[in-house]
């Protein structure tokens, strides 16, 4: 067996080696990763790859499985592997610090890479980098009514629990003050159509308010994000005192569960089908629905307890009742009537199908308890 071929299966064989964390992506966590940093001794993913391409100084590439791999090469990816370079690089990362996974979006990994080995932020000697505290930064929004994204002032002020934006850039008085408590950020680079374009949502008067923003810095958005997320961790600390920080984490922000395109009824059943763009709120356990993608507010929509409380999803739809272009139904059924839908495709069906059973079996988290008293309290 030629030097080729032997290093090719040793490296094979280093990726299934168990202990070694090397069969997922040491960056995203992709199963499989097929490629490797020869530099930093780490394996990867493709997507994740590319990233690593645009700092050469810094990390160098190639396919386990096409390049060739000299012995020295191997020796440093034995000695190394995925999870001794992450205790080494990943030393230090603050809680509230977003880790993306291999769905997210590639300004999220691309400043997860570069925050851990071109800026090395993490390592156990390194003064950690802070995010926490009071923050201002000059974002672009899309207007509610207009769609044009306009520069606007926002500024966190942590201590405080609010986020304030400004339409005027010297302004005094703020176009709207957003408490930590309420809000949520996700990133939506297809729906907004930037690939730094950011969601945040909260709750006002009772209904979901969309801000569409984004700045033309990766870092700087990621920082934001993440300057967002230590403030709601410092509230999620104050509001369940008792609960652990590794169960408060994943109550800091959340994606969207599922979105697409569906078609709904009225509670008769006898109205048109109508095309709505649908959110998936799996923490606050919400199936919002809007007349377009940017909408500042939904039309509507569906609160989702558990089964155990009379919810449940069926397959299809009610006798007698047809969509209008689409065909593959489904019908959420709540404790006060049922709810129509359509799919465009009988996978999007199976998808919405998996997604909201997801929801409606699993507990009701401490956050949704909060809101929802919260929101009982004020009708």
């Amino acid at each position: 067996m030629g030097d080729r071929e032997r290093n090719k299966k040793r490296l094979l064989e280093l990726l299934q080696a168990t202990g070694t964390g090397n069969g997922y992506c040491a960056d995203c966590g992709a199963a499989d990763p097929d490629w490797a940093s020869y530099k930093l001794g780490v394996f990867i993913c493709l997507h994740c790859s590319g990233v690593h391409r645009n700092f050469p100084d810094v990390s160098k590439v190639k396919s386990v499985r096409l390049d060739f791999w000299d012995d020295s090469m191997v020796e440093f990816m034995t000695h190394n592997g995925n999870l001794n370079m992450k205790a080494k690089f990943e030393a230090r990362v603050p809680p509230f610090y977003y880790v993306p996974q291999a769905s997210d979006c590639l300004v999220l990994k691309e400043q997860w890479i570069r925050a851990k080995y071109e800026r090395q932020e993490f390592l156990a000697d390194e003064k950690a980098v802070s995010l926490q505290g009071d923050r201002e930064v000059f974002l672009w929004k899309r207007g509610r009514d207009n769609a044009q994204f306009l520069r606007r002032r926002f500024v966190l002020l942590a201590r405080e629990g609010l986020l304030k934006y400004y339409t005027k850039e010297e302004g005094k008085t703020p176009k709207a003050v957003i408490n930590i408590k309420d809000l949520n950020a996700t990133f939506q680079t297809e729906k907004i159509g930037h690939p730094h374009g950011l969601q945040i949502t909260y709750r006002k008067d009772g209904r979901t308010r969309n801000l569409f923003v984004y700045h033309d810095s990766g870092k700087e958005i990621v920082d934001w994000f993440n300057a967002l997320r230590a403030a709601r961790l410092q509230y999620l600390k104050l509001a369940f005192p008792d609960l652990p920080e590794s169960e408060l984490v994943p109550l800091i922000t959340r994606n969207y569960l599922k979105q697409g395109f569906m078609e709904k009824t009225g509670p008769k059943q006898k109205e048109p089908f109508k095309k709505r763009w649908f959110a998936l709120d799996a923490l606050e356990r919400r199936l919002l629905y809007y007349k377009n993608t940017l909408d500042a507010f939904e039309q509507g929509q569906v609160l989702l307890g558990s089964n155990e409380q009379g919810y449940e999803v069926c397959e299809d739809l009610p006798k007698g009742v047809r969509g209008n272009r689409w065909k593959a139904g489904l019908t959420v059924i709540t404790p006060e009537r049922k709810f129509v839908f359509t799919c465009p495709s009988e996978k999007e069906q199976r998808e919405w199908l998996e997604s909201l059973r997801d929801v409606l079996s699993s507990p009701l988290s401490p956050l949704y308890l909060l809101n929802a008293s919260a929101e009982s309290g004020l009708r």
